[in-house]
């Protein structure tokens, strides 16, 4: 474990998850052994994998990594939360959250913390990232939020790097892949959203630290490289967890989309993704139900899940739900 210390470099406690991808995370570990920032360490929190993924990479890696080995997959967010506790009880400066389907540039580390000791004000910073089958080609550089459509727009999907993005650059969103953040940061604003499984975790962590005040950052000189959809791709073959994935996310993931902006959003912005869910999602929910599923009952709590979700936004509107 590479543990030199120096005023100049805080400590920085990198998490990797791992869940059945142990290949995609010895590449991953590798890659970090290369890097040329002094004062890190690395937990990697196993979210119950199926085969011998913790044997073979402590085996692998001995003392170079600090292995967690979870008795259940609680999902990216508290799988990711168990290992941020640990580095925050050892007393860390920084987390480091990583996918392990990625590679990381040799000084990726140092150039965001250059960045983020800049300034106190920043509290969260992200690099550029590329897709990993096509190394010039950005995945994401950012994303922005448009509160009045639900949309979210991610900064350079898909686009050949030209330069294009290579500003140090303030965002809206940042991706929970690649996420330097400041441990006071977690001490103000807490872990990551449970309630979210697999996806928006990132963008509503992002938007709780804005509103505390801390200013989110994307770094184009720190790069690294992605193998997107990766633990996505591999759902279907363990039942379970596909069922807890599609269970939070609905139909197109817009389940997670409101639940975001229903937790975000200020009047008047809110009702429109509202409307978008009860015109979109439900419809479809109960078709799925109705003809495929044929279970009626399903439907009959997914009209009274409609109704509890009328009279939250009533109240709020009412100004007898006041959100933080």
């Amino acid at each position: 474990m590479n543990v030199a210390c120096h005023i100049n470099y805080p400590k920085v406690s990198i998490i990797i998850l791992n869940w059945n991808g142990l290949e995609d995370t010895i590449k991953c570990l590798e890659s970090l052994k290369k890097i040329t920032y002094p004062n890190y360490d690395i937990v990697v929190v196993d979210n119950a994998s199926s085969g011998n993924d913790v044997e073979v990479l402590r085996e692998k890696f001995g003392d170079y990594v600090y292995m967690i080995e979870n008795d259940k997959n609680y999902g990216f967010a508290e799988g990711c939360n168990i290992g941020m506790r640990y580095a925050l009880a050892k007393g860390t400066d920084y987390i480091f959250l990583l996918n392990n389907d990625t590679t990381v540039a040799r000084d990726f580390l140092a150039e965001l913390v250059k960045i983020a000791e800049s300034d106190e004000r920043i509290g969260i910073l992200g690099p550029k990232i590329y897709l990993y089958d096509e190394p010039n080609v950005i995945w994401e550089a950012g994303a922005k939020i448009n509160w009045w459509t639900g949309g979210i727009s991610i900064y350079g999907d898909r686009e050949v790097d030209i330069g294009q993005y290579d500003k140090v650059a303030e965002r809206d969103l940042l991706s929970g892949a690649a996420l330097l953040i400041k441990a006071r940061v977690l001490e103000r604003i807490s872990l990551l959203d449970t309630g979210f499984f697999f996806g928006y975790e990132d963008y509503d962590f992002c938007i709780r630290a804005r509103k505390a005040g801390f200013r989110v950052v994307f770094v184009p000189s720190a790069k690294i490289w992605h193998k997107a959809a990766k633990a996505r791709n591999q759902l279907p073959a363990y039942h379970e967890t596909l069922r807890q994935v599609m269970a939070a996310h609905g139909i197109f993931g817009i389940k997670m989309r409101y639940r975001l902006f229903r937790k975000h959003a200020r009047m008047p912005p809110f009702p429109v993704p509202l409307v978008s869910y009860f015109l979109i999602y439900w419809p479809m929910r109960a078709v799925q139900l109705l003809i495929f599923q044929r279970n009626v009952k399903s439907i009959v709590a997914s009209i009274k899940n409609i109704m509890r979700e009328l009279s939250h936004y009533f109240k709020m509107a009412l100004g007898k739900n006041k959100r933080q």
